[in-house]
């Protein structure tokens, strides 16, 4: 049985949403009691987030005053996305061109498999959050590892540091999982369609799919209630 997800990812999700939506303003400081209070942790899960929201460019350290919120422009996720759509566009478009190794081909069946399960019972709650949240991120790193291009891998690094362009940067509304249900379920959805391309040698094909899987969450009916996947 999957471990109930940790209470630093719960927060950190959540407070990505809320500094990306405004409902934490440009400026504000977000208090480490308080908001530990407010999602009933300790400190440390709150301070971890916090970490994590400034590599991306989402708080600003006030020095012994903790955070306060950095506010993003939807033209600053819309160009980070950009960005990241068109460097693992090429990944997979390698990948594609070459012939494909059984042992990649195994591993992402076996990711994809992953995600199969998550989508095939009823029920959406924290817990397949979590499981959401570790099968994307493998499969996203599976494709980079497979490309062979490290100048790919170090430019999605450095783009990482822009706000929600990480496929980690999921945002979620906790009183709303059925609604993240359906979009994670479409971003898996996706991922079946991406890897069927490279699996066929669809080289220009897989690339046009997973940029347009980049670019889907500037959909308004998604962002920012899931972020990127």
């Amino acid at each position: 049985m999957t471990a109930p997800m940790k209470p630093g990812q719960r927060v950190l999700f959540a407070l990505r949403k809320m500094i990306v939506s405004g409902e934490i303003p440009d400026g504000e400081r977000i208090a480490e009691i308080a908001t530990a209070e407010r999602f009933g942790v300790s400190r440390m899960p709150v301070r971890t987030a916090l970490r994590t929201l400034e590599q991306e460019g989402l708080v600003a350290r006030l020095g012994r005053r903790g955070y306060a919120a950095r506010g993003v422009t939807p033209g600053q996720i819309d160009d980070a996305i950009e960005v990241r759509g068109v460097l693992e566009g090429l990944a997979v478009r390698l990948i594609a061109s070459r012939p494909i190794a059984s042992a990649f081909a195994r591993k992402l069946k076996a990711c994809l498999a992953d995600g199969d399960a998550l989508f095939g019972g009823e029920g959406f709650g924290p817990e397949q959050v979590d499981r959401f949240y570790s099968y994307n991120l493998a499969f996203h790193d599976l494709l980079l590892d497979a490309s062979g291009n490290r100048a790919i891998g170090v430019a999605l690094s450095r783009n990482n540091h822009l706000p929600l362009a990480s496929a980690a940067a999921l945002a979620l509304d906790w009183d709303d999982l059925a609604n993240a249900h359906k979009h994670l379920q479409a971003a898996h959805e996706e991922h079946v369609a991406v890897a069927d391309a490279i699996l066929s040698g669809r080289a220009e094909e897989a690339e046009q799919l997973m940029r347009r899987h980049a670019r889907a969450a500037l959909n308004p009916g998604l962002m920012p209630l899931v972020g990127p996947v």
